[in-house]
């Protein structure tokens, strides 16, 4: 079922509310802009990977990815039930973390015909028991909706050295991955996804190896542009 989040954020975009769920061929666009195409994407960025390519064949294309730096979750009895309380969430998110499903998506980014434009959002959630068992033994929880509450961020990537707006300016040069997670306060396989993103799109160049190690620099002639 489509949440209200969704619905929001095509209707940012959309000129009118007739250019939303536009038939393309095979295809359903969320929406179209002049000769844009523009898929809003909640899920897994690997998810529209496919589809994705082969749209940017013959298009220009933006697909637009929310991530959620803050949630403010109101817990209900049961679903549809009444309200038992609200709260924010102390768990935060981070643009960076978006490197987790880049990974997945470096067959298509980047590309001349495509925009990748990442919104960091509050949400509200709504919430209720569910019987379903997370891997822990714990009984979870189910969404009922989500609703955008605000945008507080917008960054748009088109080349691979764009990637670099999502890094704090602390990353030394030359760096490796171990470096670069204690920059991020991260474990060193999310650095690894990161460095992996950064070499594929291009925005970095291997220097050599310190220890087993990799040693990364970013290209001075790109690191000026």
């Amino acid at each position: 079922m489509e949440t209200t989040l969704h619905r929001q954020l095509k209707a940012m975009y959309a000129p009118t509310a007739e250019a939303t769920e536009v038939r393309l061929g095979r295809w359903r666009i969320d929406a179209v802009r002049q000769e844009e195409l523009i898929e809003v994407q909640l899920g897994p960025l690997a998810a529209i990977g496919h589809k994705t390519q082969q749209l940017l064949r013959q298009h220009r294309l933006r697909v637009v990815k929310p991530l959620v730096l803050r949630w403010h979750l109101v817990r209900l009895g049961r679903k549809g039930g009444r309200e038992l309380s609200r709260r924010w969430s102390p768990k935060q998110g981070r643009l960076w973390h978006v490197f987790q499903e880049l990974v997945h998506f470096m067959r298509v980014f980047p590309h001349d015909h495509l925009q990748l434009e990442l919104l960091g959002v509050h949400v509200r959630q709504w919430r209720y028991p569910s019987s379903a068992r997370r891997r822990w033994g714990r009984c979870g929880y189910a969404v009922q909706d989500v609703e955008l509450l605000s945008v507080e961020k917008r960054v748009l990537l088109h080349r691979g050295t764009d990637l670099w707006q999502l890094l704090p300016e602390q990353v030394p040069d030359p760096f490796d991955t171990a470096q670069l997670a204690q920059v991020l306060d991260a474990p060193r396989w999310q650095a690894q996804q990161v460095a992996y993103c950064l070499r594929r799109a291009g925005a970095v160049r291997v220097l050599g190896k310190r220890g087993n190690a990799l040693v990364y620099s970013r290209p001075k002639d790109k690191q000026a542009a």
